[in-house]
């Protein structure tokens, strides 16, 4: 009989008579040596396993080698069999930060939040001071740094004589204080005043409410919202220094602006 590949299987029993096999396949040739014959097998050339017809799985993942994109290391089949180590669904030759989880947005890094306030620096108006989600990442109420700060501004404050007018030259530190109360929408705040003795008890007493009320007026004129002030007057019973020096007086005609717990 005729063998024309020969292979020792005569053509009339060789199912694959133009290519040298074997006899377990009825003379068709399984090259890798898997034992699953050439035309069956999706990686003729390279030994592997019939449950992935005839490939390899070389990382063990459960993708075989022809469907696997990183193939030497073991990954997910939803990645095509490349690992993401921190389950963000980037896979780790991707991604910038592979053992941290993080958006594709930021390629695949945690948004990195400075102040540690769970609100992210991009989406955070006081990165570098801890807040609320509901205030934009900022302080509901002031640090005790600002409140110093408000403090010292609202010291510097002067009217003129025996009046409730505010000075010019206190324009620009109103200005600033207004800025600094804008910055904390859910704190409210105390306007105080006080005088020094010179003059009536009565007449002090009403001297500082309205001094405090002039305070609040430009405030809220200057858009602090007039829900979140109140004022009181002190009149000249609450001294901070002796009355008994002109430069203690200046010291005792003041205004406070604090924070209202």
């Amino acid at each position: 009989g005729t063998d024309t590949d020969g292979d020792g299987i005569y053509d009339k029993n060789d199912a694959c008579p133009n290519v040298a096999g074997i006899a377990a396949f009825s003379g068709c040739p399984d090259s890798d040596g898997d034992g699953i014959q050439d035309s069956e097998d999706t990686c003729p050339q390279t030994a592997g396993l019939a449950e992935y017809s005839g490939c390899p799985d070389t990382d063990g993942d459960g993708v075989s080698d022809d469907k696997d994109r990183c193939p030497k290391v073991a990954g997910l089949s939803e990645m095509a069999g490349c690992p993401d180590s921190d389950g963000d669904g980037i896979t780790d030759q991707r991604d910038t930060c592979p053992n941290s989880a993080g958006p594709r947005g930021n390629r695949g890094c945690p948004w990195p939040d400075t102040d540690g306030d769970n609100v992210v620096d991009k989406d955070d108006k006081c990165p570098n001071e801890a807040g609320t989600l509901a205030n934009n990442g900022c302080p509901e109420v002031p640090s005790e740094k600002v409140q110093a700060m408000l403090s010292s501004y609202a010291k510097t404050i002067n009217f003129d004589y025996g009046k409730s007018s505010i000075q010019e030259a206190a324009n620009e530190t109103l200005q600033a204080i207004v800025a600094i109360l804008i910055e904390y929408p859910k704190a409210n705040f105390i306007i105080a005043g006080h005088t020094d003795s010179i003059g009536s008890e009565k007449f002090n007493q009403t001297l500082s409410e309205e001094r405090a009320a002039s305070i609040v007026e430009f405030l809220t004129s200057n858009g602090v919202d007039p829900n979140r002030l109140s004022s009181i007057g002190f009149g000249e019973t609450s001294p901070i220094t002796t009355n008994d020096t002109k430069d203690g007086m200046a010291q005792n005609r003041r205004v406070e602006v604090k924070l209202d717990n």
